[in-house]
């Protein structure tokens, strides 16, 4: 007998909110969303998936938004014909710690697919209050793994991202001291095969161009760079416990292989779907359950070729800083992670290379003092600061 579970979404007017809101509209005898939460930039869309979904509760992290967003609920009722008496508005959470008030209200899921480290605290309150955290946000893992390690139980985290998706239904044909290697595949972004000297010239618009997946400037360039994979393979050792060193990055360009698993035997294990992401967004709403007809299977009466090959880590060196930042651990993949912000928007801004967004990281992480690891947000939040005034200051500098 299958249940209803009730959801928050955090992030729920962007692009994995807005899939999570069609996934629990198309399985209502599954999933119910009951909170809501997002930035404030878009009121409008926010407001209408509220009165579409009968929600709860409604969070905005910018304060000056709750009235703005109030004024949206009567514009989209007058939308649906409802005269003013005729629905209950939810109740409007407003301000920074919005979500993460939301996060610790009652619900099922929460998923969290919110943008960013600010991700980190909702994170933690919604581990706290015992929720199933479904994690899309994956800096919030990344700056403050220890942390969020320590107050997750096991099976509370249930990862969203494609490739880590996939490493847990792999992970599934065997048991924990049979796992070998996990293999995380990459699309090689749009320059692969290009020398480290053919991405001097790398423009923005170039890096922009992503063959398989259509994500937002941050994600997109961090794919570019391989920035992206370096940060899943922190995501991945955090999620799963396996050593940096027996997590590998293939480059796979269909992307229709999502990840692997290699066991002990000898055997490879892979998850093959075609890109899309309400798969591991449905998997992480209804784990360890499937939703039927969540998307089209793999066609095989059509001819296909899969292309697998080694990552060129001299052309694109972000994996194994990556693994290095991972490896010395407290706040350094919180570094990692915050110096690259920094570097893909001064690298959009012209003011530095394509190239150079890998450096700059680089030379933060060589140039960071011990601060040690990690006890409470704060630490991770001023390292942070550290690692962006740092990658500001040698910005500047050139």
């Amino acid at each position: 007998m299958t249940t209803l579970r009730e959801v928050t979404v955090l992030g729920s007017t962007g692009s994995v909110g807005r899939q999570a809101i069609e996934v629990a509209q198309q399985n209502p005898d599954r999933l119910r969303i009951t909170g809501l939460a997002a930035g404030g930039g878009d009121v409008a869309r926010l407001a209408e998936q509220a009165l579409a979904l009968g929600v709860r509760t409604v969070a905005v992290a910018k304060a000056t938004a709750a009235q703005d967003l109030q004024l949206a609920f009567y514009a989209a009722a007058s939308k649906r014909g409802w005269s003013r008496g005729e629905y209950s508005l939810p109740e409007i959470l407003a301000g920074p710690r919005a979500a993460q008030e939301l996060a610790a209200r009652p619900a099922d899921v929460v998923l969290n697919a919110i943008t960013g480290s600010i991700g980190l605290e909702p994170t933690l309150s919604a581990l706290r209050a015992g929720r199933t955290v479904a994690l899309a946000n994956k800096e919030s893992l990344i700056a403050g793994g220890e942390l969020v390690l320590a107050a997750a139980a096991p099976g509370q985290l249930v990862p969203v991202d494609s490739e880590h998706s996939a490493l847990a239904q792999c992970l599934r044909a065997g048991q924990a001291s049979e796992v070998a290697r996990l293999v995380l595949t990459a699309s090689g972004g749009p320059f692969r095969g290009r020398s480290a000297a053919e991405l001097e010239q790398v423009t923005v618009e170039q890096a922009m161009a992503h063959p398989t997946w259509d994500m937002g400037p941050v994600i997109t360039i961090n794919s570019a760079t391989l920035v992206n994979k370096g940060l899943e393979l922190i995501e991945a050792h955090l999620l799963f416990g396996v050593p940096y060193a027996d997590i590998d990055v293939v480059v796979h360009p269909q992307s229709i292989v999502h990840s692997m698993v290699t066991f002990a035997d000898g055997a490879t294990i892979a998850q093959a779907s075609p890109p899309d992401m309400r798969l591991p967004i449905a998997l992480g709403l209804a784990w360890p359950d499937r939703l039927p007809e969540v998307q089209p299977a793999l066609d095989w009466t059509a001819a296909s070729t899969w292309e697998f090959l080694p990552l060129d880590e001299v052309a694109f060196p972000a994996v194994r800083l990556a693994r290095a930042a991972g490896e010395a651990g407290g706040v350094a993949p919180a570094i990692y992670n915050a110096a690259n912000e920094e570097a893909v928007a001064a690298f959009t801004a012209g003011r530095l290379s394509f190239p150079g967004i890998v450096q700059l990281v680089a030379r933060t992480l060589e140039e960071a003092p011990d601060l040690g690891v990690p006890t409470r947000v704060e630490d991770v939040l001023a390292a942070e600061k550290w690692a962006r005034e740092h990658a500001r200051g040698l910005i500047a500098g050139g």
